[in-house]
């Protein structure tokens, strides 16, 4: 079957979440309703219903193993690269379910970009690692432009214009991390899914990359998983907290909580659990 025709139509409109959001939010980009991922037939993330906005950074946040990396990789269907794992509920991206048998899962990488807890630049030059992906894609045009502008965007242009041949492994972790996102940038994604991109790397180079997010947002949607409770106060707009419960088997699931803006979720949670992790009584 040919690949679905993603559109961006501000007329499409996901089925309401259970989660209700202010209007005054950007449109729809993810409708998540009553989502379950298991692995081998075992939940580890279940019964999730939130909705991620355009122009906003959305931070997962929770206790290690609660199922934030894997709830995120289904939002670009980097699970189906697992074998055992499954996902049941609705994923609608822009009105279209990402689940669908017609929908090309490389296209919808191609637009859901991903950037990885430690910085995994190619063994190639900076200029090949950002290049890489328009030229796979076969796009058409002056790569020089594209490098430029990528690397521009990622705040990165300025320290390697007169490096672009050396390696990238050259590069500080702050920086190769930056590449990371210059090279998803270059292929013009649509959202940026961040898995605790800042986790290897020292304050400075941290906040480098929070104020890079910050710049992005107005171009980029960004979810991001973090477990650094400042982090998430500082730079998201929306927050999901999520934990695990005890299935009758004795395993143990994640669930969501609470999704509210990030303002109410750290100084007035709904849920008695929420506010125990984020003023670090638990987790």
């Amino acid at each position: 079957m040919p690949p679905i025709d993603i559109k961006f139509s501000s007329s499409t409109t996901p089925a309401s979440p259970s989660v209700s959001r202010p209007e005054e939010f950007g449109s729809a980009v993810f409708g998540i309703q009553k989502v379950t991922v298991s692995y081998n037939n075992t939940p580890a993330i279940a019964d999730v219903s939130f909705s991620v906005r355009s122009g906003e950074v959305t931070a997962l946040i929770g206790p290690s193993g609660c199922g934030k990396s894997t709830l995120l990789r289904s939002f670009n269907r980097m699970n189906d690269l697992i074998d055992g794992a499954s996902v049941k509920g609705l994923i609608e991206y822009h009105g279209v379910d990402l689940y669908d048998k017609k929908v090309d899962p490389v296209e919808v990488r191609r637009r859901i970009g991903m950037v990885f807890q430690k910085p995994n630049p190619f063994p190639k030059s900076i200029y090949e690692n950002v290049a890489f992906g328009p030229q796979l894609n076969k796009r058409r045009g002056n790569y020089d432009d594209v490098v430029e502008r990528a690397l521009t965007r990622a705040a990165l242009w300025d320290e390697v214009k007169d490096k672009l041949k050396q390696s990238a492994f050259a590069l500080s972790g702050g920086q190769q991390q930056r590449l990371c996102i210059a090279r998803c940038l270059a292929t013009n994604p649509d959202v940026i899914l961040m898995d605790e991109p800042c986790s290897a790397l020292d304050p400075i180079a941290t906040a480098r990359i929070e104020d890079l997010m910050a710049e992005l947002k107005s171009e980029v949607t960004i979810v991001i998983v973090t477990h650094n409770m400042q982090q998430a106060a500082r730079i998201s707009d929306m927050t999901a907290f999520i934990t695990t419960d005890v299935a009758d088997d004795g395993s143990r699931v994640g669930q969501l909580v609470e999704f509210d803006s990030t303002g109410v979720i750290f100084t007035n949670p709904s849920d008695s659990r929420t506010e125990g992790y984020v003023t670090g009584r638990f987790g």
